[in-house]
């Protein structure tokens, strides 16, 4: 197999966000605008201010870095976090603003104005994250835009010598994501994504994917609604069918479900045997905790995380642990890396 060469740089920062084994066992707590809803619901009402989101990242960031191969925080609310991060922990920022413009058509994605990939790995990031929402059946107009868009950041962590995360997240206009519809559409539009982005052209280090599959419509799981989109076979050919369009390494992300929910996806997708190389994963592990920094402050965070937070980071890890690769076997293993000087 020819051997496949990686500059220095991003070698360096792959391997900084990965544990010993190869395995990126991440946490997110780059959530701005979506963890500013969060604490307004679960009781803090429209009194959520910026220090909320601050004092928020830094506690979960002080408790469950330790616990992670990486943590991913954005530069807008995060940067205070960076200084209680577990010290062995890798450190990925966020480069696009929080959601999209509703007001034009097809979600295009936009970066924070006042960073550069320079200016985010001399604030210590060891990886650069974008997130861009991607519908491979959209118009041409629309995705052309966003594919040089990526061409451009990918161009820019090249430059900087940076890895770069790429976090596709699905939709089709005038559908319900979350519904039977779009799950029935989403293998597909997950597979075509994950191909398309593991181009060179799009300088993209690891694929941040969604699971191809929503498990409340998956027949026979504990996530079962009633109303079945794929049986538990099909399912399983859907993650394995997913995992084969990759020719980048691969790590699944949570979507925002809950942690009982995010195992059971894990086990589904191990179950398959897709070599997917870790998670980065937010919500899933710290999201109930809101209720207790909302109506309580800061100290009740800090409590619940030690506890039920750090049970929660410890099963995903057992599971990564028993099912996960490491990123360099999408390229044949470690010693079919050649690095090189880069630029």
């Amino acid at each position: 197999m020819t051997k496949v060469r990686i500059s220095k740089g991003k070698f360096a920062g792959i391997m900084a966000c990965a544990d010993a084994r190869g395995v990126i066992a991440a946490l997110a707590m780059d959530q701005r605008g979506s963890l500013q809803k969060m604490l307004a619901a679960a009781g803090r009402g429209a009194a959520v201010s910026d220090e909320d989101l601050v004092r928020f990242k830094t506690a979960v960031t002080a408790a469950l870095s330790p616990h992670a191969s990486a943590i991913l925080l954005d530069p807008e609310y995060g940067l205070p976090a960076v200084k209680v991060k577990a010290a062995p922990t890798g450190l990925l920022l966020a480069y696009e603003k929080s959601g999209y413009d509703t007001t034009t058509a097809g979600r295009l994605p936009d970066l924070i104005p006042e960073w550069s990939v320079r200016r985010l790995a001399e604030a210590g990031a060891d990886a650069i994250k974008l997130l861009v929402h991607y519908d491979p059946d959209d118009a041409p107009a629309i995705n052309t835009v966003k594919q040089a868009f990526i061409e451009r950041v990918g161009a820019e962590c090249a430059a900087v010598d940076a890895p770069l995360f790429l976090e596709i997240v699905g939709y089709q206009d005038g559908l319900d994501e979350k519904g039977l519809e779009f799950a029935r559409l989403k293998p597909g539009k997950v597979t075509r994504a994950m191909a398309e982005f593991s181009r060179p052209r799009y300088g993209v280090d690891v694929l941040k994917v969604e699971v191809p599959v929503n498990m409340k419509f998956v027949a026979g799981t504990a996530a079962f609604s009633g109303t079945a989109a794929y049986s538990r076979r099909e399912a399983l050919a859907h993650f394995r069918e997913a995992a084969a369009a990759a020719g980048k390494p691969f790590i699944y992300l949570s979507a925002g479900v809950s942690d009982a929910v995010f195992r059971e996806t894990l086990e589904l997708a191990i179950e398959a045997g897709t070599a997917f190389s870790g998670i980065l994963c937010g919500r899933a592990t710290w999201q109930d905790g809101a209720p207790a920094y909302a109506t309580q402050g800061d100290a009740a965070l800090r409590a619940w995380l030690a506890d039920r937070g750090v049970q929660n980071i410890a099963a995903l890890n057992a599971l990564l642990a028993r099912g996960a690769a490491p990123w360099w076997d999408v390229y044949g293993g470690r010693e079919n890396i050649e690095v090189t000087q880069g630029l």
